[in-house]
């Protein structure tokens, strides 16, 4: 079953849509005109999307942990250099896993709060 869509609350959607933008390459897509001028529809791939939504006095959840919350995506693994360097150029720092596996991914906290977790598509693996 496709995802096909989840919805990211945040206090300033268009700094949020132009962060996740300029980190992962997600365009924009149209919205329909019944959805409210501030929220922003992103295409993340094969007919996915996230929805950046602006919600008055929003606070992100102190449970976003490698053992808690995060958005997990996964990227091929010629992108994950693309995707680092996009966050050093906006001092985001790189958070190592915890927990070690058979393939490369990293976390990062998004100016919200929210964790990122980015995946090396080309060698991840179910683990058991």
């Amino acid at each position: 079953m496709p995802l096909a869509h989840l919805t990211i609350a945040t206090a300033d959607s268009a700094a949020t849509s132009k962060f996740l933008q300029t980190v992962f390459d997600w365009p924009e897509v149209h919205r329909p005109g019944n959805v409210d001028l501030t929220t922003y529809w992103l295409d993340i791939g094969q007919g996915q999307q996230v929805h950046v939504l602006q919600v008055e006095g929003f606070e992100v959840s102190p449970f976003e942990k490698e053992f808690g919350r995060h958005f997990a995506f996964l990227f091929p693994a010629a992108k994950l250099a693309e995707i680092r360097q996009r966050l050093e150029e906006l001092s985001v720092s790189i958070i190592p896993p915890i927990r070690p596996t058979p393939f490369e991914r990293f976390f990062f906290y998004d100016p919200n709060g929210y964790m990122f977790e980015v995946i090396d598509q080309d060698k991840f693996v179910q683990e058991q």
